[in-house]
């Protein structure tokens, strides 16, 4: 993806974000030189990677498969693994309609999936086989707003304003925007999206940037580089 891209993404997705009565957190106004000026006192956000985090999965095609993400806290595996301290996650997300994310499960994270505005979120579900793996011929049970519901094997949920789907590890889920662009809200246990996302297809989590012109912002993909 091209820088100029990313940062005309970022624009649009805080203008949206606003639009329903959420307002980022302050580092998300940082330009690169005030990340770098505050980055010890900001270690704890640097290292749970909380931020901006736009991808298109390294296919280059932004509007037919991509997601916009923004990581408002996140906790710490070690906090997870000792059962303790901040186990938690919370992220913003924007799907684009028909856009779309594509079908991938995570080993450790479980996350409420939630529509905060805009069309229906469409979510298809597969179940897992015995050893987690993708199973083209396997429902199961999630929980939509604390209620059971059975799934049939690539059956697609249609969450409207204000419902929400509970997805454990093993349940097979890819997502996108019906009639309209939809903000969702993500709370999950401690999410590391470096090595906790399984896709059906082989495919990569962060995009590849060109360079065309300077970051308004840095991604959370852009703190290694930029900020060693």
């Amino acid at each position: 993806m091209k820088r100029s891209r990313i940062n005309q993404i970022m624009a649009e997705a805080d203008e949206m974000i606003r639009s329903y009565g959420f307002v980022l957190p302050p580092f998300a106004s940082w330009s690169p030189d005030q990340f770098k000026a505050r980055a010890p006192g900001a270690a704890h956000v640097i290292n749970a990677r909380c931020g901006w985090d736009i991808t298109d999965y390294g296919r280059d095609k932004f509007d037919d498969m991509g997601l916009f993400l923004f990581t408002l806290r996140n906790g710490l595996l070690s906090d997870l693994q000792r059962g303790g301290g901040m186990c938690y996650a919370e992220k913003l997300l924007i799907s684009r309609q028909d856009q779309l994310s594509p079908m991938h499960t995570h080993v450790i994270k479980a996350e409420d999936i939630i529509n905060r505005g805009g069309g229906a979120l469409v979510v298809k579900l597969y179940g897992s086989d015995d050893q987690g793996g993708f199973a083209e011929d396997r429902g199961g049970v999630v929980m939509c707003d604390g209620i059971a519901r059975p799934f049939a094997p690539g059956e697609k949920l249609r969450l409207a304003p204000g419902e929400s789907v509970t997805l454990r590890p093993g349940d097979w889920h890819a997502f996108w925007g019906e009639g309209g662009d939809v903000l969702i809200g993500e709370v999950s246990t401690v999410n590391d999206d470096e090595t906790d996302n399984i896709f059906q297809a082989p495919i990569g989590r962060f995009a590849q940037i060109e360079e065309d012109e300077a970051p308004t912002h840095l991604l959370v993909s852009d703190y290694r580089d930029w900020l060693a």
